[in-house]
């Protein structure tokens, strides 16, 4: 938390609960969101925003209450014809559509269309040179100096993996995490990566131009185990809109590169800020296994997701109506006392540490999630392994953004 807590929390007692509005990217910058959720967790779990810049919805924000939305898909729909699954209602989600923006059956038969890429046996087969790469990324490390881990591992690792899951040209990978930051940039922040919704939909055209060439490519060659020769020789997709198939790009680049780019760092600055969870782990490597998912929970990459109203329901005591928005915070569900003991402490060696929200849940559940694990779980075998001391030497760089939870940079240094 940051250093003025006791101030913000007091702030944060001393407002209405009317008044609360979680809403706000420059919480999540700032990183003083927690004692409002809190504050919302104890008085007013399911909590109404009358008023925002997004307009009114439902915050919910207990860890079982969010079960209880993400599992029920006949009352909370995802499908992007109703508002999709983000809080601010984008121009994106008029051009584009993607299997997380559609509620079965149609949900189900793209998302199989993916997922043998992240399954187990190909995970095994992907292993080796997962280790190979972030092996040559940490030993090229400078010593002794500060530099930017987002930019040198985080991004660097992340961005490698996306081309090899695509098949995408290795000069060229880097716009895939630019097209990432792009699709999910909060325009009206300080410094956005594009200025405006035009500037943002002229860069996913190139993107799209992009691909579309090699879909083009893929389509008349023999099938490869590559994403976009899945999309592209499934009988399922083959034939499926532009719309669709740029919107699935999207989905793919941002799910594969936000989570696991911001628990590389994420993970960092917790073991710095815990020093005696870090010691913990350098006694005993083995609790890497459980160091892993305790980075996603504490980081929680996904701060957001947004669900419809389909009908009138009642949660937590209150009535929702159709057409109601109804956001599922994530950065409040991992901190919920009630769900996961002593939430607020980062535990490297919890009991149950796959009790996160992280991931979502149900059928969205991020179909990668192995994926991300596993490249977090060899970067700290090959960190450990070489015995790095990470400290950090500046003051993070947060996202603004009240949907990714990321960290833009992230001065460090190795100790000599």
């Amino acid at each position: 938390m940051p250093d003025d807590s006791a101030a913000r929390a007091l702030a944060h007692e001393n407002t209405s609960l009317d008044a609360i509005d979680v809403s706000d990217p420059a919480l999540y910058k700032q990183d003083c969101f927690y004692d409002l959720f809190a504050r919302l967790r104890r008085d007013d779990p399911v909590h109404y925003c009358a008023d925002s810049p997004y307009g009114p919805y439902w915050s919910v924000t207990r860890y079982d209450d969010i079960m209880k939305v993400e599992l029920d898909h006949d009352h909370y729909s995802s499908d992007a014809s109703l508002g999709g699954i983000q809080l601010a209602e984008r121009p994106l989600g008029k051009k584009t559509t993607s299997f997380i923006r559609m509620d079965p059956p149609r949900h189900t038969t793209q998302r199989k269309t993916v997922a043998p890429i992240v399954a187990r046996t190909n995970l095994r087969n992907m292993e080796a040179m997962i280790r190979e790469r972030t092996a040559a990324v940490l030993d090229e490390l400078p010593r002794g100096e500060s530099f930017d881990w987002v930019e040198k591992v985080s991004v660097e690792l992340t961005t490698m993996m996306l081309a090899t899951l695509f098949g995408f040209p290795w000069e060229d990978r880097h716009l895939l995490t630019y097209w990432s930051d792009v699709a999910t940039a909060d325009i009206d922040g300080p410094d956005p990566i594009v200025p405006t919704e035009e500037a943002r939909m002229a860069e996913l055209d190139k993107m799209a131009a992009y691909f579309q060439s090699l879909w083009a490519d893929r389509v008349k060659g023999e099938p490869k185990f590559d994403l976009i020769s899945m999309l592209a020789h499934n009988p399922a997709t083959a034939e499926m809109p532009d719309k669709e198939f740029v919107g699935n790009v999207i989905l793919l680049i941002v799910g594969g590169n936000d989570t696991t780019r911001n628990s590389m760092s994420g993970g960092i600055m917790a073991l710095a800020g815990n020093p005696d969870q870090d010691a913990k782990l350098r006694a005993d490597p083995s609790l890497i296994d459980t160091l892993v998912p305790e980075v996603i929970r504490y980081q929680s990459p996904i701060i957001h997701m947004r669900r419809t109203a389909t009908a009138g329901v009642e949660l937590g005591g209150k009535r929702i109506a159709a057409g109601d928005k109804v956001i599922m915070w994530y950065v409040s569900g991992n901190w919920d006392e009630d769900a996961i003991p002593d939430a607020a402490r980062f535990i490297i060696d919890r009991e149950k540490p796959r009790r996160h929200l992280a991931f979502g849940a149900g059928i969205h559940r991020c179909v990668g999630d192995k994926l991300a694990e596993l490249q977090l779980q060899i970067l700290w075998e090959e960190m450990l392994k070489r015995r790095l001391e990470v400290e950090i030497a500046g003051t993070p760089e947060r996202v603004y953004s009240n949907f990714i939870r990321g960290i833009r940079s992230l001065p460090v240094e190795i100790r000599a």
